[in-house]
Order: structure tokens, then C-alpha cells, then sequence
């Protein structure tokens, strides 16, 4: 015999309040009371059908569920209280999945769900290696390979962590499904069956070269493409490269960053580079030209102009580095500073003192304007004004 309609028992609209409710339940409770209906069957059944259609609907997530469900909602109830149908049960572990997911996503590091009816297969885990380049190397680009340790597919057992000659069964609890529903008061959880821990599947005869996981740590050796403008930092992709999963997993990804040694010569500021080159007092006086070093292993002249100053930046337009996947190039920037004489024999320090008697302010234009203004600062503390 099919239920009335909830609303329709306490003669209510589906809009109804609490406050209207309660007032149509206790109209009928005091109508239907098995007190005042000693030995009415009909009353008794009456009287119980309003209680359970007030009860619900004065909860406000059991009423949520009736409106969207209908009776399906209270379907298979267990002891405590009513349970779920399978329609608002799969909708309720949706709803968990989406909030409570396990990260078990195909994308997760944590490895793969199958989908409903099938076992799981655990995604193996991602991998890093850190790969310290030169920069010319990271100018030029290159092929470098490198050799770690990581877990590859048994070859003994092909990855299905079974004895030759067995196969994993269907485990018994879940079905196969790899979760199993639980029914907890209102709501109905799914969690991961305890007895195979989600794979789904159950190895009786384990493989012995791998102990039933499927997989074993082996040195591999791989070779990385480093493109010509890789950065400090950079960090590349390699898909599939990561632990293979347990019991024929997909394998995750390996995940090479790269660090660049520091150079003798260069400092790089993105995809320009700098020099700090030394000069002499005489190149830096009377002009000359001085030849760098340029990262393509190659040489370039620079002319130093008369009266050059230190910090002075001379640019060297295209022989910096190149911008990765890009045709655009930086430059060199060459800055150079005057290197002060040592180490004078007595003939050389009568040339400078001689040099020093005969020089003006001309020769020395900003230590002149400098003294000058320092001179200026301290005679306005005391008040003097120079004419």
C-alpha cells in the first residue's frame, strides 16, 4: 500500500510553517489518540501516520530531502531512524565526494578512482629531481641524463602483484566497487573498503619478486631536453616519468627544477647579462679599448671613451641570452671601474705628485663641484657668507 502524501495528511500546503504544523498535529493527534479511540485499529493507524508525517516535516533536512525525493528518501531505513533510497543515497555521496573528496582524482598524486563497478588503480606517486646546469648551458640548451631510483612494473608479474599463474580476485565486501555504503542516522556514507583498502581486488597468491604491489625500485636512466633560455627556477614536466602505481597504476610524473651555477664572469637579470670589467687609470684618462668575453665562447672589443668613470655601462646589443621559446636575445652589458695603481716605484709616485702640482679643478670636475658644495653646507651652518 502506497503512502499519502505527508502535507496531504496534516491537510497543510507545501509552503506550511512549523507554527502551521504543529497546530494541524496537535487538531488531529487529540482526533486519532489511541486514548480516545480505545480499540479503533483505524484511529491507531491514523494517529501514527500523522506523528511520522510531522516529524519529518518539521525537520528541516529531512523535509528538504521529501521535497526533492518524495517516500523514496525514507526508503530502507535502518534501526534509529529512516535511511535512504538508492537515488538520494548516490545524490548525497556525490555531494560528499565534491566536499570530502580523498584526492584520489585523475589528476591526484595520490593515485586514480575507478569508476562504479570497477576496482581502483592507485596512481603512483610524482617524482622531483634537481638538475644544477651551467650557463652556457642554459644559453646553448642541452641533452642531460640522469639516473634515479624509482618503482617500474614487476617484470615477473606484469604489474598485477599476482603469482604466476593466479590472478587477483574480486574482493567480497565491496564487490569489487572498491567503497562500501553505510547508513548513519539521515545520511548514507560511502568510505573505502577496509578489506581491500579500495584497489577492489584481492590477491590471494602475491607475487614474490614484489611482494603483490606490482612494482619494484630499479635505476632508471633518462634523458631531459633543457631548452636554450631556461631560467633559475624553471621547473619541467616530464609525463608518465613518476612511480608507476601499485598493481598496474598509472604512473605519476617526474619533475625536473633546474638551478643555475654561478658563472665567473656574468650576472644575469632575466634574459640580459652584465660584467663587471676593471680598467686602468691611464685607459680610463686617455681612452683605449679592452676586450671581454661574451657567453657564446666568443671575444668582442669595447672602445673606453676619454674621461670614463667607474660604473660606467657599455651595452653590447644581442650577445646576451635568449629568451626561451622566443627569437628575441638580450645583451651584455659591460660595466667597468677604474682600478686604482698599487705597488708605485719611486719614479712612478714623482710622476703623480708632478701630475697633482699642475692639475686644476678642470681635471677633477666632480670632486671640485663635490668639496665645493661640502664647503658650502658647512659655511651656511655657521652662518659665514661666502662672497
Amino acid at each position: 500500500m502506497s503512502k499519502r502524501d505527508y502535507y496531504e495528511v496534516l491537510g497543510v500546503s507545501k509552503t506550511a510553517t512549523d507554527g502551521e504544523m504543529k497546530v494541524a498535529f496537535r487538531k488531529l493527534a487529540m482526533a486519532y489518540h489511541p486514548d480516545r479511540n480505545p480499540g479503533n485499529a483505524e484511529a491507531e493507524l491514523k494517529f501514527k501516520e500523522v506523528n511520522e508525517a510531522y516529524q519529518t516535516l518539521t525537520d528541516g533536512q529531512k523535509r528538504a530531502a521529501y521535497d526533492r525525493f518524495g517516500h523514496a528518501a525514507f526508503q530502507q531505513g535502518g534501526a534509529g531512524g529512516p535511511g535512504f533510497g538508492n537515488e538520494f543515497g548516490d545524490f548525497m555521496s556525490d555531494i560528499f565526494d565534491n566536499f570530502f573528496g580523498d584526492g584520489r582524482g585523475a589528476g591526484g598524486a595520490g593515485g586514480a578512482r575507478g569508476g562504479r563497478g570497477g576496482s581502483t588503480r592507485e596512481r603512483g606517486a610524482d617524482l622531483r629531481y634537481n638538475l644544477e646546469i651551467s650557463l652556457e648551458d642554459a644559453f646553448a640548451g642541452k641533452t642531460e641524463t640522469i639516473t634515479m631510483a624509482t618503482a617500474v612494473t614487476c617484470e615477473v608479474c606484469s604489474g598485477s602483484g599476482a603469482k604466476a599463474g593466479s590472478k587477483p580476485k574480486p574482493c567480497q565486501t565491496c564487490g569489487g566497487y572498491g567503497r562500501v555504503r553505510a547508513a548513519q542516522g539521515f545520511f548514507a556514507i560511502e568510505r573505502t573498503c577496509p578489506a581491500c583498502h579500495g584497489r577492489g581486488e584481492i590477491i590471494d597468491n602475491p607475487c614474490g619478486n614484489c611482494s603483490g604491489a606490482g612494482r619494484v625500485t630499479r635505476e632508471r636512466t633518462l634523458s631531459i631536453n633543457v631548452p636554450a633560455g631556461v631560467d633559475d627556477g624553471l621547473r619541467i614536466r616530464l609525463a608518465g616519468e613518476g612511480e608507476t602505481g601499485l598493481r598496474g597504476g598509472p604512473a605519476g610524473d617526474l619533475y625536473v627544477f633546474l638551478s643555475i651555477k654561478p658563472h665567473t664572469f656574468f650576472q644575469r637579470d632575466g634574459a640580459d647579462l652584465f660584467c663587471r670589467v676593471p680598467i686602468s687609470m691611464v685607459t680610463a684618462a686617455l681612452s683605449g679599448e679592452i676586450t671581454v668575453p661574451v657567453i657564446d665562447g666568443s671575444q668582442t672589443e669595447v672602445r673606453i671613451p676619454a674621461g670614463t668613470q667607474t660604473a660606467k655601462q657599455f651595452r653590447i646589443k644581442g650577445k646576451g641570452m635568449p629568451v626561451l621559446r622566443s627569437r628575441d636575445v638580450g645583451d651584455l652589458y659591460i660595466q667597468v671601474f677604474v682600478e686604482t695603481p698599487q705597488n708605485l716605484s719611486k719614479r712612478q709616485r714623482e710622476l703623480l705628485q708632478e701630475f697633482t702640482s699642475t692639475a686644476s679643478d678642470e681635471n677633477h670636475p666632480e670632486s671640485a663641484g663635490f668639496f665645493s658644495k661640502v664647503r658650502d653646507f658647512f659655511d651656511g651652518l655657521s652662518g659665514v657668507a661666502r662672497s
